[in-house]
């Protein structure tokens, strides 16, 4: 699959806005693009034609793009669509949701090319991986047993998505750091990725008692997070993650870590 191979629905009440990022589109090749300036006729005209990718502002006339990606995912036949959200919003309230829901990349407006193209690569790689079947010969690889940990569901059902686009077929689940505990205490895993706040028992101190206490010491362990405090970050990496991501998380970016902690378990 190639750029021009996308079919994009935008959705921007500005015209202004959505004549730029048309024009961008355009620049890579896209041309088969739906216009709406509000989400009602979108999600509609997405029932009609599927699009590879859906592109919302945050603020429309009948509802926010918030709603929009909650609404998709709840969809079973809009649940997989890839969603960009391009905003100048930058209230949690707002913007959590959408780093909750596995949105391809939030986008700050006014926007690069540069942003936009690495938005529409990790759409194309999701895309591409859809369709074919893993090339990895390692055995280990398709193998492997991975818990992912959230209490978001749809966080966990993107990240799921993706190890299994991959290849992976075995991906169990927790909603928070104690349920994680207790499945490291009965199974083996070979990969655990895991949010940071979550009730009851959140990301670090989950990681701490596995590094402290668990026969699983040394299992690599992805942090996801949309944390931007340096000190908690800074107690995150202290914690002993093997990797540390920012929601919400690309796929390509996902694929590559993934990747190499597992393919190659010295790197980490």
């Amino acid at each position: 699959m190639n750029y021009e191979d996308l079919f994009v629905l935008v959705i921007e009440p500005s015209k202004v806005q959505r004549t730029i990022i048309v024009n961008h589109l355009k620049s890579y090749g896209i041309h088969k693009i739906d216009e709406y300036d509000g989400a009602a006729q979108a999600l509609e005209g997405m029932q009609t034609q599927l699009p590879d990718l859906v592109v919302s502002s945050m603020h429309l006339p009948d509802m926010t793009g918030t709603d929009v990606v909650t609404l998709m995912r709840k969809d079973e036949h809009l649940a997989h669509i890839t969603f960009l959200l391009i905003s100048s919003e930058t209230h949690y309230r707002y913007l959590e949701p959408i780093r909750q829901s596995g949105a391809i990349a939030i986008l700050p407006k006014p926007f690069s090319r540069k942003d936009l193209l690495s938005a529409l690569q990790s759409t194309l790689l999701y895309l591409s991986d859809q369709d074919t079947e893993a090339s990895y010969t390692e055995e280990e690889f398709e193998e492997l047993r991975i818990l992912v940990v959230d209490d978001s569901k749809l966080s966990r059902n993107y990240v799921s998505k993706i190890l299994r686009n991959i290849g992976v077929e075995t991906i169990l689940e927790a909603n928070d750091g104690n349920e994680a505990l207790s499945q490291v205490e009965n199974q083996a895993f070979d990969l655990i990725i895991t949010d940071y706040n979550m009730p009851n028992l959140d990301g670090r101190e989950m990681v701490e008692k596995i590094r402290q206490s668990s026969d699983q010491a040394t299992v690599p362990i992805i942090m996801i997070t949309s944390e931007q405090n340096p000190e908690q970050l800074t107690a995150i990496q202290k914690a002993g993650v093997s990797a540390l991501c920012s929601k919400p998380l690309s796929y390509e970016m996902a694929k590559r870590i993934i990747e190499r902690l597992v393919l190659d378990k010295n790197d980490y």
